[in-house]
């Protein structure tokens, strides 16, 4: 298939293993602190939110210096390496401050590793398969979520308890880890800019990058994510391991739509394909509202998995789009960095509007972000097709 090469392939593999560990864990994150800790919702937002913004404040950074020296391969073989001897911890957390901590070392690592893995991806493809690439990427981390989310189901249901669960995750992590001495970094054509500095790279970045990014952070903030849908199934009654089965069905397709969108992205544009998931985020939150059944909710997280593939990889590939040849990985740390310390207050804000007010408030929230985030980019798009 055009655009998917040797490093394309490696970084998948990669990323299948890491996802089939974290979603091992992650997924069990929100129920084992109510379930087992015993914590309110406030803390999970607080704990994904806190983990989202420490991952961000150091992709901008990671993502600067990787253009500084002009390498890649270092910053994601010590960021999936951290990541992965982290995980495990969990087993041994005996209250929510203890996750939270454990949660914020983990995203240390995604926080070094994603802008120049991002870049990587950009860099081992051409510029016209540029969607499909990041769109198989994405369908093959999503294939490791589908099974990391499966065996955490099978095991739950098998008796095994959440502790345990944390400890088995050390071992498709070290998988992944492996893999990564595969990669081939391709020779710097010119010798580190050790006079490039931040604010000046940033200077670079054009304004249709910035507005773009401005966008996507209002959205991010309305964003609550998987972790408020696995609520929502609790807060009706289901159990929790029918709330992981249908976090895997949201993963299965998910995977299934990634490639497809990034192909679709690479013959329309990005701009589009990232207002079509905002869009349709706005619906799965509509539906959050009116939905208190099974069957409801099984068709919510299905539309919610063909909204992140619609949304997940196609946003990377549209900075990279924006961004100045030679700062590709300081414009995807600027971008992960905005949204994801919009995570933080927006995780916060939504347990809060969850235990204080309804379920239902969380979700209204939701969609007046969303909606702004929709007519910014209705005001950005001459703007961008001019690029």
């Amino acid at each position: 298939m055009r655009g998917i090469t040797r490093n394309i392939i490696i970084l998948g593999i990669v990323s299948l293993f890491t996802d089939l560990s974290s979603q091992m864990v992650f997924p069990l994150i929100p129920l084992f602190l109510t379930s087992v800790i015993g914590a309110g919702a406030a803390a999970v937002g607080l704990v994904e939110g806190a983990a989202e913004a420490t991952a961000s404040l150091l992709k901008v950074v990671s993502g600067y210096w990787s253009d500084k020296v002009k390498r890649r391969k270092p910053f994601i073989l010590f960021g999936y390496s951290l990541s992965t001897i982290t995980k495990p911890l969990f087993a041994f957390a005996g209250g929510w401050i203890s996750v939270l901590l454990i949660r914020v070392i983990e995203r240390v690592g995604k926080g070094l590793r994603t802008s120049p893995r991002d870049a990587l991806v950009a860099e081992s493809t051409d510029e016209v398969s540029r969607g499909i690439a990041y769109g198989f990427h994405r369908t093959m981390d999503g294939a490791g979520s589908i099974m990391g989310a499966a065996l955490a189901f099978l095991l739950l249901a098998k008796g095994i308890h959440y502790r345990e669960i944390f400890l088995l995750a050390l071992l498709p992590g070290a998988v992944s880890v492996s893999v990564i001495f595969l990669i081939r970094e391709q020779r710097a054509s010119s010798k580190p800019e050790h006079n490039l500095s931040m604010k000046r790279s940033f200077r670079e970045l054009s304004w249709n990058l910035r507005l773009y990014i401005i966008a996507a952070s209002i959205f991010a903030l309305g964003h609550f994510g998987y972790a408020f849908l696995l609520l929502r199934a609790k807060d009706i009654g289901l159990s929790d391991g029918t709330a992981i089965f249908l976090y895997l069905i949201f993963y299965i397709v998910y995977t299934i739509f990634s490639t497809p969108s990034g192909a679709l992205s690479d013959r329309v544009g990005r701009g589009p394909l990232v207002a079509g998931g905002y869009l349709l985020f706005g619906l799965v939150s509509l539906g959050l509202i009116l939905i208190s059944n099974f069957s409801g909710l099984l068709l919510i997280f299905i539309l919610y998995g063909v909204c992140y593939a619609m949304i997940d990889g196609m946003q990377r590939a549209f900075v990279v789009d924006l961004a100045p040849e030679e700062l590709k990985a300081t414009a995807l740390g600027a971008f992960h960095t905005s949204i994801g310390l919009s995570a933080l207050p927006g995780g916060l804000i939504a347990g809060l509007l969850w235990d204080r007010i309804s379920p239902e408030a969380t979700f209204v929230y939701g969609i007046a972000l969303t909606t702004v985030s929709l007519l910014m980019l209705g005001h950005l798009k001459r703007r961008i097709e001019q690029i």
